[in-house]
């Protein structure tokens, strides 16, 4: 059936509806990293730069919301199909925008970050899993990959908007600014393609896939409750492992801890704030460059080689990290090691794990598989974002960076006895390849 999509779409069209799924990507990436640049001044205009638990709670509260939205995307996309869903992220997206820099109050804050949040969670179950759905074999890896490109330029776009909003902190009507209005913007500017996301999803169509499903379906619910139980059953615990596995590695290997946490990695470099926002889009540049790398090697390299490379050079890049943070290094040395670590994990872990959770479940219990495995991302995510700050007070930044240098060689070797390829192969044989290992 993938491999017939082609055939019934026009290359153009095709190459359209992936890239308006993959806007999704966009938002998600926005809305994940804009945080990092506004949390030097709402932190002060909320008062909690004094306590390291409230900080954890502003950050972790939008990765709440990406578990619940992870969690009812794969029954709620096998039920309604995925084009209603990817549209009620992009209504999240708009109204979790407008409000986060419209409250005053803390709490408030922290609901309007939980509603763009859910809108995480669901597009980032749903967009690689559409497009994986609408491409031919021979290209599924590049798009899906374009999902992991819109990722990154949007976190580039929000680093750029953050440094472009903030005024000079050394000027302190500047910084009054800041503190009343910078803040707000950096979320506000979110509408404009939040927006334009809801608008554009009014034109692609359902996925065959879906359409298929739905069509052979006698009793929905039925379907769904049996796809779920078969999940969990014997003959896909291996590729349910492996999919567990990938997915909590992508946040587990450290990288994006990078992303949000930016004031506290960059200072402890010795930057101030105006340097440090020079330095983020520095990474973001870096990001979406070997993104772009990653578009062209996903199909010649394959997805193992990938993800081995992955998780092998993060592991000696944090290790790197780690000791000179021990031995206080500073300046220049620690952005190229940052750097460092983003173009390799941009090149690797960001695109190559939705492209495999995309391929390597079956389609009858694809939807609730991906959404599994997204929830576990979010976990791991969540979990990640909300420790840091207590790991690095308590560990200092050489003993966390070790940590997630450890956590890499465990991974590589899990990847390196259970991770097949599949760069070329249909859905449907990966199905029968994988489900009798």
């Amino acid at each position: 059936m993938n491999n017939s999509i082609m055939n019934n779409y026009s290359k153009g069209f095709l190459y359209f509806i992936c890239a308006v799924s993959a806007m999704g990507g966009l938002l998600f990436g926005y809305d994940w990293v804009v945080i990092g640049g506004a949390k030097p001044f709402y932190e002060l205009y909320f008062g909690i730069s004094g306590s390291p638990v409230l900080q954890g709670v502003a950050m972790s509260t939008a990765l709440v919301g990406c578990l619940i939205g992870a969690m009812v995307a794969g029954a709620a996309a096998d039920r309604y199909g995925r084009k209603p869903l990817l549209m009620a992220a992009a209504v999240l997206f708009t109204v979790s925008a407008i409000a986060t820099g419209l409250f005053n109050d803390f709490t408030m804050f922290n609901i309007a970050r939980f509603i763009g949040g859910v809108g995480i969670g669901v597009a980032s179950a749903l967009s690689p899993m559409y497009i994986a759905e609408v491409s031919p074999a021979a290209i599924r890896g590049r798009m899906v990959s374009l999902n992991q490109m819109t990722i990154v330029l949007g976190i580039l776009a929000a680093q750029v908007v953050n440094m472009l909003l903030a005024r000079d902190t050394a000027v302190a009507e500047s910084q009054a600014w800041n503190l009343e209005w910078g803040w707000r913007w950096m979320f506000w500017a979110e509408t404009f393609p939040a927006a334009l996301f809801l608008i554009m999803s009014f034109f692609i169509p359902e996925s065959p896939v879906y359409l298929k499903l739905k069509a052979a379906m006698t009793s929905q619910q039925v379907e769904r409750e049996e796809g779920l139980k078969e999940l969990f059953q014997n003959k896909y615990s291996k590729v349910l492992l492996l999919g567990l596995v990938i997915a909590v590695f992508q946040q587990w290997c450290g990288t994006n801890v990078i992303f949000n946490y930016a004031q506290e990695i960059f200072t402890g470099a010795g930057y101030d704030v105006d340097g440090m926002f020079i330095d983020i889009v520095i990474t973001g540049i870096a990001n979406v460059i070997f993104t772009i790398v990653a578009l062209y090697t996903i199909e010649k390299w394959g997805r193992r080689t990938l993800i081995l490379i992955g998780a092998g050079g993060l592991g000696l890049i944090y290790l790197t990290l780690g000791t000179c943070y021990f031995f206080e290094v500073k300046g220049v040395m620690m952005v190229v090691l940052v750097v460092a670590a983003i173009s390799t994990y941009a090149m690797t872990l960001g695109p190559v794990t939705w492209t495999l959770l995309a391929e390597i479940f079956p389609h009858r219990v694809r939807g609730i598989a991906m959404a599994t495995c997204t929830f576990a991302l979010w976990v791991g995510c969540c979990t990640l974002t909300f420790s840091f700050p207590s790991m690095n007070a308590a560990l200092g930044s050489s003993g966390t960076f070790w940590i997630y240098s450890a956590i890499c060689v465990c991974a590589f070797i899990f990847l390196w006895n259970r991770c097949p390829e599949t760069k070329g192969k249909s859905l449907e044989e990966l199905e029968q390849e994988l489900t009798a290992r």
